[in-house]
């Protein structure tokens, strides 16, 4: 199997836990890590500087459609963040729990 790390940003902890418990709730993750991030971007024309909250999500890349549409439901951003990186290798037996945790 591949897996694939996730990062999504939401614009505060509690839309972030909420997103990564569901996420964890429905199996599409196994861990999210939350932290805080200043996000500077272009938005509508502006430069917007905000504080937000990114979820760095380990998966399966088979799991990734899911967890698009899913956090699309969830998210209040009209396009939020949501970015999938290939994970190259890693502890065997992490990625054997992952597996585990994000299988239906």
């Amino acid at each position: 199997m591949s897996h694939i790390l996730v990062m999504i940003t939401a614009p505060n902890d509690k839309e972030a836990t909420m997103i990564s418990q569901t996420l964890l709730d429905e199996k599409l993750i196994a861990c999210a890590n939350r932290f805080p991030v200043n996000s500077i971007y272009r938005w509508q024309g502006k430069v917007e500087d905000d504080e937000e909250i990114m979820l760095l999500c380990k998966t399966q890349d088979i799991r990734l459609d899911e967890i698009i549409t899913r956090v699309k439901e969830l998210h209040s951003y009209e396009v939020p963040e949501i970015i999938a990186i290939p994970m190259i290798g890693g502890s065997e037996d992490y990625l054997a729990w992952v597996d585990e945790n994000t299988i239906s």
